[in-house]
């Protein structure tokens, strides 16, 4: 996107060739005309490097990072074991029942309100503090220590507000604060029950990323709810998937082309007791709340940051990239040129032969000065 990240890929992926060469091929004077063709044509070993770094520079920021085990000796392993008894065998059921009575004095509330009440402004005030009481159900199950930084957001229009994504979680840990309009993948199952019925009831919309067509009409309810005063706040995540917490990807511009205030957030999880970060390839979103409740306690900070505003001469993209400095530089993250869509589908060739000539040409330069 800008060309400090393709700077930083380079230094990121400049191979070391004696890694890849025996000493005796390496040119011991100036090789002069080098081509692409020809250098990949040195090694196969080369070829399928350059063809493989795609992967390793982008999936990294995806993977789920398994903590290091401290229960190896046996002055440690029966505190451990002690660890998993208390969790599993206390702390555990206790979340559990608190979830339960939880959801079944929501739900009482939530329908008598849906269906007793009659106006609508009161109806939907009464059913935004019942999602936020939820919400802070499902933080308490987890023993969530959160902490939030700067001033909560208010009501108001042409304001939207962006934040990193790592989980589903997310939006629960912001939603217990404010009671945000979130715009959100549809879901199956049980979570897509709740999207349904009752998330609705806070104005939030949902899409399906492999509807072209629906894209359109997700842009244009994006534009009429910034313009209503009495709507919710509009919560965005514009990576449009779950990273690591440790990375940041390219965010989507389409929050940024509102013509508004954007107010960044940035979410940074302390993976003292647990990493939160939610891999939907390898484990359903009910697996993930349960390795959060059999966890000691999820810790996370939350920053709101001052509201930013397009610049004479600025475009989407680059304010988009503007508002992703400041979030990665708040919680600590690395930036990655990738789109996070990339994630659901295979890379394509253009990106492949892009991390080529990237790879291709770090290499030539190696050759030339030596």
């Amino acid at each position: 996107m800008a060309s400090s990240s393709v700077a930083g890929d380079i230094e990121l992926d400049r191979p070391n060739l004696e890694d890849y060469l025996p000493p005796d091929s390496l040119p011991q004077e100036s090789p002069g005309n080098l081509h692409l063709r020809d250098l990949l044509d040195i090694s196969p070993v080369l070829t399928e490097a350059a063809g493989a770094a795609v992967d390793d520079s982008f999936t990294r920021c995806f993977k789920s990072n398994s903590p290091e085990p401290w229960n190896w000796n046996i002055y440690l392993f029966p505190l451990w074991c002690l660890g998993v008894v208390i969790r599993y065998g206390i702390l555990f059921p206790l979340r559990g029942l608190t979830l339960l009575v939880g959801w079944i004095a929501f739900f009482a509330a939530f329908f008598s309100v849906h269906f007793l009440f009659k106006g609508q402004k009161m109806r939907s005030k009464i059913e935004r503090k019942l999602v936020e009481m939820m919400c802070s159900v499902f933080v308490a199950s987890w023993t969530g220590v959160i902490k939030y930084h700067g001033p909560r957001p208010s009501t108001r229009p042409h304001q939207v507000f962006v934040a990193n994504h790592t989980s589903m979680i997310d939006f629960i840990i912001l939603e217990q604060m404010t009671a945000f309009a979130v715009i959100m993948q549809k879901h199956p199952g049980w979570v897509g029950f709740i999207q349904k019925t009752i998330l609705e009831s806070v104005g939030c919309i949902w899409f399906n990323r492999n509807d072209l067509k629906d894209r359109e009409v997700v842009a244009k309810k994006l534009r009429d709810h910034v313009q209503h005063p009495d709507n919710n706040p509009l919560l965005i995540f514009p990576e449009g998937t779950c990273v690591n917490n440790q990375y940041t990807v390219m965010f989507k511009k389409g929050a940024f082309e509102l013509g508004c205030a954007v107010c960044p957030i940035a979410i940074k999880y302390n993976k003292i007791f647990v990493d939160a970060f939610w891999n939907s390839k390898k484990q359903s979103f009910t697996m993930h709340l349960v390795r959060l409740m059999t966890s000691w306690a999820v810790v996370c900070d939350v920053w709101y940051l001052e509201p930013q505003y397009l610049k004479e001469g600025e475009t989407a993209i680059q304010f988009a990239e503007r508002v992703r400095d400041m979030i990665a530089a708040r919680a600590g993250l690395k930036k990655v040129p990738w789109d996070g869509y990339l994630k659901h589908n295979r890379p394509s060739p253009k990106h492949t032969e892009e991390k080529q000539r990237i790879f291709a040409d770090s290499v030539l330069q190696r050759l030339e000065e030596s």
